[in-house]
């Protein structure tokens, strides 16, 4: 009962060496059996001791032997050789595994990029090639497979940096009764038709470019809410605070002209204040004359008053001048005193 649960893995590279192991130690767990194994067909059968084995744990767990021809025996037996533990009659063929492709090359045209590889000496109608890439911002790979020995491909981003690998495969069930493909081929990138070490430096390259545009992004923001937040501390302060008026500035003159001298600068403000007053009193003066002129006129016409203003005998001329200096400021105490000074003039020259 032992040849059918017994499991083995069958494979042959590249049509040149077989490998056959098998899973006896969990049925036979302290038995150490032996490998033979025939190309022969018919009744003069040779049967071959394994030449190499391999070891699991120091027990015999599977044997490496080259590929003589398109049909194969083999047979498991006990440590002694003297019963068969598991046997079976296979077609070497149909378990080939490819070896890798071999002298790869790229072709980058724009977005489309064509990979070949030199065409295996045998069962190339077998065969496949597949390409598998991705690139910087893809998460897995995408697969292309065609006829060998070259596979076709568009839509690729000159900006992008891509890895690249490729592999050969047995077509199932058509040559192969398990699906064999052969190892990856080293792993290339490329980015706009150039090769590369590696895609590390571009995305160094965005980080550092993200980071630049981030950092500068928060610099400005920062910026912008400091300069909202000083208006509107500025706002705040004016309306809680309002601003107090800087001395230096209002007596600018008593610092930069007279030196501090504040007797000096108050006589030339006084001085300048008083030659400003007379300047803007100066046509109100001369409208009071006018009316004056008017009323001396006007007193012509009434026949007495105009003596009583007009005469030349002993008037004191400081009391006219009085009058008039009076006159250069029209106020009511003014025009009432006025009025008296008239009114005891022509009272003195009556009592005359």
């Amino acid at each position: 009962g032992w040849k059918d649960t017994i499991n083995t893995t069958i494979i042959n590279f590249n049509n040149e060496k077989m490998q056959i192991t098998w899973a006896v130690r969990e049925l036979l767990p302290n038995e150490n059996v032996s490998f033979s194994y025939t190309f022969d067909e018919g009744k003069d059968t040779v049967w071959k001791p394994c030449p190499t084995y391999l070891l699991d744990q120091g027990y015999n767990s599977g044997c490496l032997f080259k590929t003589e021809g398109p049909t194969l025996a083999i047979s498991i037996r006990n440590s002694n050789g003297s019963k068969e533990l598991f046997s079976k009659k296979l077609k070497s063929d149909f378990y080939i595994k490819p070896n890798r492709p071999e002298n790869v090359t790229f072709l980058w045209e724009e977005d489309t990029v064509t990979v070949s590889c030199n065409k295996p000496e045998r069962a190339v109608k077998c065969l496949r090639l597949e390409l598998q890439y991705k690139s910087t911002f893809d998460k897995g790979w995408q697969s292309r497979t065609s006829t060998c020995c070259s596979v076709r491909d568009q839509g690729f981003d000159p900006r992008k940096c891509y890895s690249f690998r490729v592999r050969l495969k047995r077509l199932v069930p058509y040559c192969n009764v398990v699906n064999y493909s052969s190892d990856w081929e080293a792993e290339t990138f490329w980015m706009n038709g150039t090769l590369l070490d590696s895609c590390d430096d571009e995305i160094t390259s965005q980080s550092n470019t993200v980071f630049v545009l981030s950092f500068s992004l928060a610099v400005l923001l920062m910026m912008l809410i400091l300069l909202i937040l000083l208006c509107k501390w500025q706002r705040l302060q004016m309306s809680v605070m309002p601003a107090i008026p800087d001395p230096k500035y209002i007596f600018a003159d008593l610092i930069n002209d007279h030196n501090g001298n504040f007797q000096e600068w108050l006589d030339k403000t006084n001085h300048m204040m008083l030659q400003t007053k007379l300047e803007y009193e100066e046509p109100e003066c001369i409208t009071e004359a006018e009316c004056q002129q008017e009323d001396e006129k006007n007193s012509d016409k009434q026949g007495s008053l105009e003596k009583i203003f007009t005469f030349s005998g002993t008037a004191e001329n400081g009391d006219l001048k009085a009058a008039q200096l009076d006159c250069l400021l029209p106020t009511s105490n003014n025009i009432a005193s006025f009025a008296g000074f008239q009114i005891s003039m022509s009272d003195d020259m009556y009592v005359t």
